[in-house]
């Protein structure tokens, strides 16, 4: 594409649908080689894993819009909706497919319903509709027992079992009566198990969507190819039953590495498109960084969205938008759960470096749960960890992967549920001793209660001194009676916090932080940071104001360990 003229061409923003971003003229990164691979490769059924956001529906629709065969469908003209993209300059053994085939496409990523009954009756509709949208099968069926059947299940009138074999079915009628037979296009099969499991009816979801899936992908005489999409490879013996043929594609594929998200030249492209080039660094190190199979991408939804936001505002900073488009419930269960080993295998992430694990790709959300393990897991095959080299098998022949966190984005949501866990978890402690020794001049006292609750956090170090910054600021404001402020400019600097009573007959606290190099460091660190205190006058704010009683503390970490001293008054 050319740079934009104005205005520049909008971006896809909540468009997911192949037809309607070329339509309505919205920037689109070209993905139709999708088509070309899959012809090549020739699966019968293919489930293609990735995190959520990346591309999945939109190159279902587009492989749904270039197959398909829309004589009976409104003669929709479909071909134009491809002119100009890569698969049009392929060679004419793959154009020689377009548009000409019936197609099934159903989506599963809206099923997320309160329980079992609701969940069921959605999941009918959206076959009824498919069923529906080929309404005119249904007087052009051989028998009259098809006929019967057809518009049982199109008008909601089957039972569950009926469902159970409703796309193999239609898929039946649809070589009946185009002489081809059909591909099938399932969009986030898993998402209604997830949501099942969540909400407690999970063995309920799963005997359903086995024998729906089974019976359309297995040895299914009337099926020319499938493709399914979804964020986990949920076991063949949870859903797959017997589906040998089943060519799972997750990131740990080469194949289609390059399809889902934004390569770097994809990425670049765009920032020149809008003249936002001198971006490139920041969206690096925001969004790129995930590794499928052989090729680095970028996240495209969050690329997308912080490049809408450069075209209002250039100075605009980067924001987490990935992260926001759901609880991120998986991370705070891992934190939640963490015992002293996961704990320091999340601290070592945090400081960006890399953990092993074993990697299996089957699971259930059953398991999920179950060991640290099988969270590390789900963790990397979501997108919340990315793969470092190329592995190795351990001793008991698993394949072990270096993980770390890709971007700045995921340390984000990393640190925010690893914040939230803390400021949770102190406020079910009771914290009178610690405070008690603080207002005293306890230091004694006060190093030790600290030194516990040290033990009990999970650092994570953007620099070490926030940490420790933001770390004292939860513990100390909980106390009642007292506030806290950051780099309260007092004298000839600020200090680093202050905790003082809302009346000013009571205390003002004045506390400098350093961060030691080694252990043994820290007991000329606190004099320093005392000396601190005193070189620069921390104190006359709190002597203007009006306090009698200030006390100085200074504090020196290392790693878990603290050492606390009193200054003089």
């Amino acid at each position: 594409m050319d740079s934009p003229k104005d205005p520049p061409t909008p971006l896809p923003i909540g468009q997911s649908f192949f037809d309607r971003i070329i339509e309505g003229g919205y920037y689109y990164v070209d993905k139709t080689l999708l088509i070309k691979d899959i012809l090549d490769k020739g699966s019968t059924a293919t489930l293609c894993t990735r995190p959520r956001r990346f591309g999945k529906t939109l190159n279902q629709t587009m492989l749904k819009c270039f197959f398909e065969d829309t004589a009976e469908l409104g003669g929709k003209n479909m071909r134009a909706l491809f002119n100009g993209l890569k698969i049009e300059a392929a060679r004419d053994r793959y154009l020689e497919h377009q548009g000409k085939y019936p197609v099934i496409f159903l989506s599963f990523k809206d099923w997320k319903l309160g329980n079992f009954e609701v969940s069921c009756k959605q999941l009918i509709k959206d076959i009824a509709y498919e069923f529906e949208r080929h309404a005119y099968l249904a007087d052009k069926l051989s028998s009259n027992s098809a006929q019967e059947t057809f518009r049982k299940l199109s008008g909601l009138e089957g039972s569950l079992n009926d469902y159970h074999s409703s796309i193999r079915f239609l898929s039946k009628c649809l070589e009946d009566y185009h002489g081809r037979k059909a591909i099938i296009l399932i969009d986030e099969y898993d998402v209604p198990l997830e949501n099942s499991w969540v909400r407690g009816f999970y063995q309920d979801m799963v005997d359903f969507i086995r024998p729906l899936l089974s019976s359309a992908l297995k040895d299914n005489p009337h099926l020319q190819f499938a493709v399914i999409t979804g964020c986990l490879r949920i076991s063949k013996e949870s859903i797959f039953t017997g589906l040998n043929n089943l060519d799972v594609v997750s990131i740990l594929s080469d194949s289609y590495d390059e399809h889902f998200g934004f390569t770097q030249d994809e990425m670049g492209a765009m920032l020149r498109y809008y003249n936002q080039e001198c971006k490139a660094g920041i969206v690096r190190d925001w969004y790129d960084g995930y590794m499928f199979g052989r090729t680095e991408v970028y996240n495209p939804w969050s690329s997308i969205k912080v490049v809408s936001n450069w075209i209002d505002n250039i100075d605009r900073h980067p924001e987490p938008h990935w992260v926001n488009t759901s609880g991120n419930d998986i991370v705070r269960k891992l934190v939640d759960g963490a015992s002293d080993e996961t704990r320091a295998e999340l601290e070592t992430l945090m400081t960006g470096d890399m953990i092993s694990k074993p990697i299996h790709e089957d699971i259930t959300y059953d398991e999920i749960y179950r060991n640290a393990d099988n969270l590390w897991n789900f963790l990397f095959f979501t997108g919340y960890l990315k793969k470092t080299g190329e592995g190795r098998l351990n001793e008991n022949g698993e394949l072990t992967l270096d993980l770390s966190i890709p971007n700045m984005e995921l340390r984000y949501v990393y640190a925010t549920k690893i914040r939230e866990w803390f400021n949770e978890s102190i406020a079910e402690k009771n914290l009178d001793v610690f405070y008690n020794a603080i207002l005293n001049g306890d230091a004694e006292t006060f190093q030790a209660e600290l030194s516990k609750l040290l033990a009990e956090s999970i650092s994570y170090m953007d620099s070490a001194e926030n940490f420790y910054h933001g770390f004292m600021v939860g513990i100390l404001s909980r106390l009642k009676g007292y506030l806290v402020k950051s780099n309260r400019e007092s004298g000839h600097g600020r200090s680093d916090l202050a905790m003082y009573g809302v009346s000013i007959r009571d205390k003002a606290i004045i506390f400098e932080l350093k961060r030691a190099g080694k252990f043994k460091e820290m007991p000329a660190l606190c004099e320093a940071a005392l000396k601190q205190i005193e070189d620069n006058n921390y104190a006359a704010y709190w002597d203007d104001e009006g306090y009698v009683d200030i006390m100085k503390y200074g504090i020196a970490f290392y790693r878990k360990n603290c050492e606390v001293r009193l200054g003089k008054p």
